[in-house]
């Protein structure tokens, strides 16, 4: 074989080396980035369950959450002092405080408030395996608010998706009342599903004032729930807290402290999973995480279960994952058309003019 000859079957081999490692380096990426959503996430659930209602014996759910607050705005303005004085290092809104910004973010932080007082109090009253199930109902209330806010109606593959999701919760609900449900922690859940998804729409309409940067949006949004969040807890929880018998121990604060810098981190782990896969790969990720986190609760917990309830939440998980794959490809077909109704308009205006011209 001529020298030629070996430096091309050479190069060839480098170039399917090449290739190989940077395809095992993007799956490590994704491993990566799924391991760590489902690591923080799930840990945050635990430790937020651990928190509300455990031999702890704390009973305030709003000082709990206005403590996770005031962790995620002090994260913020360290991020972004480091950011101004070493530029190269990270990227990051500086913490200084607009007035105007803060007012944008009002409308928004009201949901916000609501939203997240009402996911924890429906944590403290429901077993973490029966969370999914009570908080499923958040694609439900999307399409009722996309169709009364934002006045887009939804495909009809995306409302059976709908009514999977409806035969799950329903007959989870059904099941878990054959045991010890709270009647209270579904209600909470309920109304947690409608503010999540609430939180949803005003998210888009509020990120535009600040620049489409989303953590100048969570540093706004939870320095506003912080001042909301101070009467609230003064006037409903103060003795509480004040009588607490773990309030000085070290133990508490840096399960307080880590259940706020979890919530801090969960934005950058969510952005970093959509960043190295897409929103449907998340979303299949976030409904095959809610299953593991289903069965280890129900191991951690040593509860015991019907095979109907373990159908419920299988409805539940599945309808929601159909209905984001749905979504995704009406969305798809959707910007198919306009591109070729565009397509059809500058050929239109191509003909006119070469008819003019001759």
């Amino acid at each position: 074989m001529s020298d030629s000859g070996a430096k091309e079957m050479n190069k060839s081999d480098e170039k399917h080396a090449t290739k190989k490692d940077s395809l095992m380096l993007k799956y490590l990426k994704v491993a990566g980035a799924v391991s760590l959503y489902w690591t923080v996430s799930i840990t945050m659930v635990f430790l937020n369950k651990y928190l509300l209602k455990s031999d702890l014996q704390l009973d305030a759910p709003m000082f709990v959450t206005w403590f996770q607050c005031v962790v995620t705005v002090f994260l913020c303005a360290v991020c972004g002092n480091i950011s101004a004085r070493f530029p190269n290092l990270i990227t990051f809104p500086s913490a200084k405080v607009d007035q105007k910004l803060s007012r944008e973010a009002l409308p928004l932080t009201v949901v916000f408030v609501g939203m997240i007082t009402l996911n924890n109090l429906c944590l403290r009253e429901v077993g973490v395996s029966f969370y999914t199930i009570a908080r499923s109902l958040v694609t439900i209330f999307s399409i009722i608010f996309t169709y009364f806010i934002l006045g887009k109606t939804t495909s009809a593959r995306a409302l059976m998706c709908c009514g999977i999701v409806l035969s799950g919760f329903f007959l989870g609900v059904n099941q878990e009342a054959l045991g010890d449900m709270s009647v209270k922690g579904v209600i909470y859940g309920v109304a947690a599903s409608a503010l999540v998804a609430l939180n949803a729409i005003y998210i888009k309409k509020v990120l535009p004032a600040m620049d489409n940067n989303i953590w100048k949006l969570t540093y706004y949004n939870n320095l506003n729930a912080i001042v909301i969040f101070i009467p609230l807890v003064l006037l409903s929880e103060f003795s509480e807290v004040l009588y607490f018998e773990h309030l000085f121990e070290f133990h508490f604060w840096c399960c307080m402290f880590a259940a706020g810098f979890l919530g801090f981190i969960m934005g950058y782990v969510v952005g970093l999973q959509i960043k190295v896969t897409n929103p449907v790969t998340h979303t299949v990720s976030g409904v095959a995480k809610a299953c593991f986190q289903t069965v280890l609760a129900v191991i951690y917990f040593q509860e015991t279960k019907t095979g109907l309830w373990w159908f419920s939440n299988m409805l539940v998980l599945t309808g929601t994952g159909l209905y984001s794959v749905v979504r995704s490809l009406d969305m798809k077909r959707q910007h198919d058309q306009q591109s070729s109704k565009h397509s059809d308009e500058d050929n239109t205006k191509s003909s006119e003019k070469k008819s003019l011209i001759a």
